[in-house]
């Protein structure tokens, strides 16, 4: 901690001293940043946050490709500052279907890279962790590198190495913003003016978040945690050290001593009963989500005295004795008394309601706030991936580029500023981040979809969507159909066409979807585009600004449209676009829903000049998707203009009349068939939905819900922003080379013609399965000659080609059409090939008839 007067300027401030802002700021002063300051509320480095009072287990594995990323890198970091012990952590299963999820924990680790994943019988397991009662097990996974990272001595660390400045006992009591841009922090101890600011408050997010105006979405939830007393078992167990000899600590000095003990033997999860253990010398600590959420008002969270941590709380004993989680039957207590006997009956010596936070996804908030240039954020993070998210983040500041040393990342599940305008409501949020804390253990279904805070946003087609049987996902706060009751009859048309489907996968899923897709493939359907956005760009400078930021010729003539890609300055994707010409100085760029308006859109607004005006549309229009051969015949009939081929090219728009509707009509099509989108006020939309209802029963015109759409937009290899294409991969790796104009000058050029000119080492490919036709699940590994060479990143099955699809990235010497590959998923091994895309008509003949 640094003595000195607190500085009156800095480059970069960083308000918190945990985890994540120590991390931010070793990281950024490692890639040359000058001037950084760290401040925090507490002493230093046990500030009172949550990364001395948490046992510091770091299971490294999850569905999601960047937190397993970043949970490596982290252990990497760590151990090799000798802050890290790496004892292996084994997960263990006391039913079939943990067992199940075992095998996706191992499909998963192999996908993103992690060394040596297993499945361990339960005689293993016993034998790694004696004190496990093995017959209540079946078995377990296995993951060698997992372990355990001693939070005071990895603080100190990162202080000692970091030259960054840090500041304890100085608490932040104000953000100065003027003009939408960061100006300075106001302490207790004095004002800082400066350029950047890192808010790396966690339990404190939403209340630091507040002086900038700004409901960041983060819950603080209280997590039950003991050691036990010395065990007969244990007594040959390392000494508590003495990690905060020296150092100011607040609160119950034992508490903190004991987290920084590393364990003797791997550390485990019980994830059945939401409980996991690790040793601490002689004793055994036991943690547990076996209980209801105990949630805390984020404007509530206190600060340290002489008596206690602000982020501990005091042990509530009915949630350990009592089985309070609404999806256990046993309590805290019985399940580690069954799991581990040794403990049962033994005294603790140290208790805690600790506090972390959640988020309404359960995913990290990082990036730079569009309301404020130059805040910036790190929150929701956890000590597993803190050192990756703290190296992602100094590097998306320094070099406008968020990426690990594996290369760029995937940002749009993490991103600040992918949160819905409903996101900030404090009893959504909050109720949220309790779902999350409640289901962290818990086997969650694919497709699964909550029961609080429904009927949110609605299109104006919602009550004729639940008319017609509509099954509702709630997707961004919006109720989206994924397929309707109303089209059950097209099954038995279809029968021979639509393969069932059984186990994971099933889940959730209707065969309906694929009637939904074969009838718009041969007749005309209506799809609700709702949840898509668009942002208006006018101004007599428009056309200039939107060729800087997009790689595809802008030199659009009126009534053109074409689709783009945006990349940041590593030549990665950050949005892709569809750009029509309204007008002489006006422009709409779609884009897709979910967190894309937030993210894309922001992105415009904060790079547009004062001679251009960047207005993004959430939700002032609403959209319908009229798709298959029989569409132009069926917007003939409501329309008096000229949609011929001839009139109304592919990849063109004009202003027209649906009946008494004004619309803006783009004649593109994500599913690949004859169609428009038709984009029309809000208001409107109830009468623009009848209008094409009334007009097409004879053409036994259909809703087609989101399940369809996905089966559809990969036989044609579309790509989904999120899904297929994000910041982690350029536009040539993509397979979007028609979407670049090098001829041009855009944001990324350089990096991307650096890219171009080294030769792409990696390329998206579509597979299909040769003796299956099983969907597959996203993240399972794909081996080629016994390698991984790649992932699933969306899979569904073909309808109209009559096979199981999956695409992926593979090494480029292994993407070319009839390469054989192997892909693992749930425990079975499938044959697969790669194809040439696009699947289904190659030669545009439907689309552009």
């Amino acid at each position: 901690m640094s003595t000195e007067t607190l500085p009156s300027r800095a480059d970069t401030v960083i308000v918190g001293a945990g985890a994540v802002g120590c991390s931010v700021a070793y990281h950024l002063t490692e890639l040359g940043a000058d001037d950084v300051i760290v401040v925090d509320q507490g002493p230093l480095p046990v500030t009172g946050g949550s990364s001395t009072h948490a046992p510091g287990i770091m299971f490294q594995t999850s569905p999601s490709k960047i937190q397993t990323k970043t949970a490596h890198y982290t252990s990497r970091l760590l151990n090799d500052a000798g802050v890290y012990t790496e004892v292996g952590g084994i997960e263990l299963a006391r039913s079939e279907a943990r067992m199940d999820f075992l095998q996706r924990r191992v499909e998963w680790a192999t996908s993103y890279g992690l060394p040596e994943p297993q499945l361990l019988e339960s005689a293993e397991v016993a034998d790694r962790l004696p004190l496990v009662n093995e017959d209540e097990i079946l078995g377990g996974y296995y993951s060698p590198t997992d372990g355990q990272v001693a939070g005071t001595d990895a603080l100190q660390w990162y202080i000692e190495s970091s030259s960054a400045r840090f500041f304890g006992h100085t608490e932040l009591t104000d953000i100065e913003i003027d003009g939408g841009e960061i100006q300075a922090i106001v302490t207790d101890r004095g004002r800082i003016e400066c350029e950047r600011c890192v808010l790396a408050t966690n339990n404190w997010a939403y209340q630091t978040g507040q002086m900038a105006g700004l409901d960041l979405p983060i819950t603080p939830v209280e997590h039950q945690y003991v050691v036990t007393e010395p065990l007969d078992e244990l007594r040959d167990g390392r000494a508590v050290g003495s990690a905060t000899d020296g150092l100011e600590v607040p609160g119950d000095r034992r508490l903190t001593e004991f987290m920084a003990q590393p364990p003797d033997r791997p550390v485990g999860r019980d994830q059945d009963n939401s409980l996991y253990f690790r040793t601490h010398g002689d004793g055994y600590g036991l943690g547990s989500y076996n209980h209801e959420p105990l949630v805390v008002d984020p404007e509530e969270m206190g600060k340290n005295d002489e008596e206690s941590q602000a982020s501990v709380h005091s042990f509530t004993e009915k949630h350990w004795t009592e089985p309070t989680h609404p999806n256990r039957e046993k309590s805290a207590q019985q399940a580690f008394d069954e799991l581990l006997p040794a403990t049962q009956g033994k005294a603790f010596r140290v208790t805690e309601n600790g506090i972390f936070v959640y988020t309404p996804d359960g995913m990290p908030v990082l990036g730079e706030t569009s309301a404020v240039d130059g805040l910036w954020t790190g929150l929701a993070i956890w000590w597993t991936h803190s050192g990756g998210y703290g190296r992602i983040l100094a590097e998306w500041m320094e070099n406008g580029v968020p990426r690990l040393p594996s290369g760029p990342v995937d940002t749009s599940g993490i991103h600040v500023n992918r949160f819905e305008p409903h996101a900030g409501s404090k009893d959504y949020f909050t109720d949220r981040g309790g779902l999350r804390y409640q289901q962290v253990y818990s086997i969650v279904e694919p497709r699964w979809q909550p029961d609080d805070h429904r009927g949110l946003r609605v299109s104006p087609f919602y009550h004729h969507q639940q008319e017609l049987g509509a099954e509702f996902f709630q997707s961004g706060g919006w109720e989206v159909p994924q397929w309707y009751e109303h089209n059950t009859d097209l099954l038995s048309k279809y029968s021979e066409q639509i393969p069932e489907q059984e186990g994971w996968q099933a889940i959730n899923r209707s065969p309906i979807t694929g009637a939904e897709h074969l009838h718009t493939r041969d007749n005309v359907s209506m799809f609700d585009m709702t949840t898509f956005s668009s942002i208006r760009v006018t101004g007599a400078n428009a056309g200039e600004f939107l060729q800087q930021y997009c790689t595809n010729d802008m030199e659009l003539d009126v009534g053109q449209v074409r689709y783009t890609t945006m990349l940041n300055h590593g030549g990665t994707i950050l949005a892709d676009l569809t750009v029509a010409r309204l007008d002489e100085n006006e422009y709409m760029v779609t884009t897709g829903g979910g967190n894309s308006p937030g993210i894309h859109g922001s992105w415009l607004e904060k790079h547009a000049p004062e001679t251009v005006s960047v207005t993004v549309e959430e939700s002032a229009k609403c959209t319908v998707g009229l798709w298959g051969p029989n569409s132009r015949l069926l917007l003939q009939r409501v329309t008096n203009a000229d949609v011929s081929n001839a009139g109304f090219p592919y990849f063109s728009c004009k202003r027209i009349y649906v009946g008494d509707v004004p619309i803006i009509a783009l004649r593109v099509s994500y599913v690949g068939e004859l169609g428009w989108e038709l984009w029309a006020p809000s208001e409107y939309g109830q009468k623009l939905w009848r209008t094409l209802w009334e007009a097409g029963r004879d053409l036994d015109i259909r809703p087609m819900g989101a399940g369809a759409l996905e089966s559809m937009r990969l036989e044609k290899g579309f790509r989904l922003w999120g899904t297929d294409i994000d910041t982690d991969v350029d536009p040539l790796t993509a397979g979007l080379p028609f979407a670049v104009d090098f001829d041009t000058e855009f944001v990324g050029k350089e990096a991307l013609v650096d890219i171009r000119e080294s030769g792409v080492d990696n390329r998206i490919v579509p597979l299909t399965l040769d003796e299956s036709t099983d969907i597959l699940s996203s993240g399972r590994p794909v081996h080629v000659n016994d390698e991984v060479g790649g992932y699933v990143q969306a899979a569904d099955y073909g309808y109209s080609v009559g096979e199981s699809i999956a695409y992926t990235y593979l090494p480029s010497e292994h993407a070319d059409p009839g390469t054989a590959v192997r892909i693992t998923c749930e425990g079975e091994t499938y044959d697969a090939t790669v194809r040439d895309e696009p699947l289904f008509d190659s030669s545009r003949e439907k689309i552009i008839r």
